[in-house]
């Protein structure tokens, strides 16, 4: 479909790409990933044609079209509704439907037989479009990126950035192309939006290439990771776990080259200084010159995986209580964000605050930080010193300082050398501590804000999607920091695999109310799961005790009881015998999973793009089977649990 062959481009005198190569095939699924201002987005536009390799080429089929979503599409202002915006990707549709308006007009006061034929077959070609169906596909696809049925009739240019970013995504959505390119989607989806968008593209029938920094979001959508690296593009088959393992292993292997190549080139110097002098010698030392000369040379392995060295401290120790908030309550016009709520945070808790947008969460960090009138309690703790962090903060820094005197006038008193190695841990080293602010990337001023954010000495940090513009090492830092961090802090993320890293409680907002889970991430999504999972089985439970306790006479309960039991007795042989066969199951897939992760170790499988692509896609069809029968099992040894439960209670 797209080949890109051996293509070089240059930004003045900076390599982005030297005889690089990629092919995207149909119904291909890539992450493109890489450090910031590797040329990730580059990429994409060198695709697309707004920009022109300075080597090589790239060919397209003919019948290849391209969507693409990009931070330009935010400048795009109407007073359309989002819903017409949207629906501005079936160009055709939509010239058809004009086309059966005028005919119906002008049929009012001339009912001719050609117009009658000319709307016939307008109509039919309508239809044969789907024309009658595009306005239902295009709110569904609205409404799973989050906007609420009366949203859809609303001027797109009431909306901020991010939420424009998401009508952009859906028009894009809507057209179908054959190659969709994303850039950075995650970064305007919350949590529910990022769900649905992975169940969408798990069905997308053409091929896309996702840039991401999300981890989970690139396991769950994508079957090859294309890496962006020292100007080339490294592909690997599988998904962004599959990417990891194989990099150990292939930096490994060219770790063990580039030494040993060391070691040869060190030989043949040797020998040259020893012998060259020597007339018996003098050809082969001159034969050994040449050949150092010609040969291809190894690349060291660099170390990428940047890690913090500095602990964030902070004067004041605080006391057990941070914060006491009683019957909150926070309301714009109509409007309830918080209704008569009550939190406690604690000395040592790092809270995660997670869910869809539009609910608050920004709004109770501002609550809670003292900038946000509000109804109710909200007290500060002894000792509390608050640092807070959010997108705005970067409008604030000054754009004329350096990195370094920004850091100094934040009045932390720490030294210069101090501040230099604050800076290398967010991967400003050397001459870049001298750069101005204002020519740096969204990604390197988050980076600024965040260090300016944990030297300030607050004992209690307010963190609103710090992960926002963040790469995968900066993210990576940002979490080593954190879990470093020896005071509290709550933090608003959609990233998974960042919440994961560094939380121990989960707040969400339901019912305009704090609710809490007293736990990790991973063990929240757990417990998430059998809530839904029991809501799910109540009315299954309910049959079950329905049957099991028929209307009894009564004078005939002792009966009855009797009759509880031995219902709930065979019941319980039934559910037992299911989960040995589950269980029979389980086991012998957990032989075919080891057996299959053994394949993908083995050298002529992981060197072989095919064989490693088929043995990776069966290794996570072995896996889907193994979650959805434990899912199972879980289920069912709940029911076994309840029943269990209700004998003890009949007795």
């Amino acid at each position: 479909m797209i080949a890109i062959n051996d293509i070089s481009f240059y930004f003045g005198s900076r390599i982005m790409y030297e005889n690089a190569s990629l092919h995207i095939k149909p119904k291909d699924k890539m992450g493109l990933i890489g450090a910031n201002g590797t040329g990730k987005s580059t990429l994409l536009r060198l695709i697309t044609g707004e920009y022109q390799p300075d080597a090589g080429n790239i060919s397209k089929s003919n019948d290849c079209t391209l969507g693409f979503l990009n931070q330009d599409l935010l400048s795009y202002d109407t007073g359309n509704s989002i819903l017409s915006v949207a629906m501005e990707a079936f160009a055709r549709q939509n010239e058809l439907q004009h086309q059966i308006e005028v005919i119906l007009h002008e049929m009012e006061t001339n009912y001719d037989d050609k117009l009658v034929e000319k709307l016939g077959k307008v109509q039919e070609e309508f239809e044969h479009l789907g024309g009658y169906t595009i306005q239902s596909e295009a709110e569904a696809i609205l409404e799973g990126l989050g906007f609420s049925t009366t949203d859809l009739q609303r001027p797109l240019r009431e909306f901020s950035g991010g939420w424009r970013m998401r009508v952009m995504l859906a028009k894009l959505l809507l057209m179908k192309p054959s190659l969709l390119m994303l850039d950075e989607p995650t970064n305007h989806l919350d949590l529910p939006s990022i769900q649905w968008i992975e169940q969408y593209l798990q069905t997308y029938e053409g091929a896309y290439i996702v840039v991401s920094h999300d981890r989970e979001f690139l396991d769950n959508v994508s079957k090859t990771i294309v890496e962006v690296s020292m100007g080339r593009l490294n592909v690997y088959a599988g998904n962004y776990s599959f990417y990891l393992e194989e990099r150990a292993l292939r930096r490994e292997i060219q770790q063990g080259a580039y030494e040993n190549q060391q070691q040869q080139i060190r030989q043949m110097e040797r020998f040259i200084e020893r012998f060259k002098a020597k007339a018996s010698k003098a050809t082969q030392a001159q034969s050994r010159v040449k050949a150092l000369e010609k040969m291809e040379l190894v690349d060291a392995v660099e170390d990428e995986n940047a890690t913090v060295n500095f602990r964030f401290t902070f004067d004041q120790q605080p006391g057990r209580r941070l914060v006491e908030m009683k019957d909150v309550s926070k309301s714009y016009g109509d409007l309830h964000l918080l209704r008569n709520t009550d939190a406690v945070i604690e000395k040592g808790d790092k809270i995660a605050l997670i869910g869809a947008n539009g609910r608050g969460k920004s709004t109770l960090l501002r609550v809670i930080s003292g900038k946000e009138p509000h109804e109710g309690e909200n007290k500060l703790g002894y000792n509390v010193k608050i640092g807070m962090y959010a997108q705005h903060q970067l409008e604030v820094l000054n754009l004329e300082n350096t990195i370094i005197d920004e850091l100094k006038e934040a009045g932390s008193n720490r030294s210069e050398t101090e501040l230099r190695t604050i800076l290398g841990c967010f991967l400003f080293t050397g001459e870049d501590v001298f750069k101005k602010i204002k020519v740096l990337s969204g990604g390197e001023k988050s980076r600024v804000a965040l260090a300016l954010t944990l030297i300030a000495s607050s004992n209690f940090l307010l963190l609103d999607e710090p992960t926002n513009h963040l790469d995968m090492q900066s993210v990576n830092i940002l979490v080593q920091a954190l879990q470093q961090y020896e005071g509290s802090f709550i933090v608003i993320s959609h990233d998974r695999h960042f919440v994961s890293q560094v939380a121990n409680k989960i707040w969400w907002l339901e019912n305009q109310e704090i609710k809490e889970y007293l736990g990790t991430y991973e063990e929240f999504k757990y417990w998430d799961s059998q809530r839904q999972k029991n809501a799910v089985n109540v009315p299954q439970e309910k049959k079950i005790e329905v049957k099991a306790a028929p209307q009894p006479p009564q004078n005939n309960s002792k009966n009855n009881g009797q009759n509880d039991i031995e219902e709930a007795k065979k019941e319980l042989k039934k559910v037992q015998k299911q989960l040995e066969e589950i269980e029979s199951q389980i086991t012998l897939l957990e032989k075919e999973k080891k057996e299959i992760e053994i394949q993908l170790s083995l050298p002529e499988v992981f060197k072989d793009a095919k064989k490693a692509a088929a043995t990776n896609d069966k290794f996570k069809q072995t896996t889907q089977k193994l979650n959805k029968l434990n899912e199972n099992w879980e289920s069912l040894a709940l029911v076994a649990e309840d029943l269990e439960n209700k004998t003890k209670q009949v007795r």
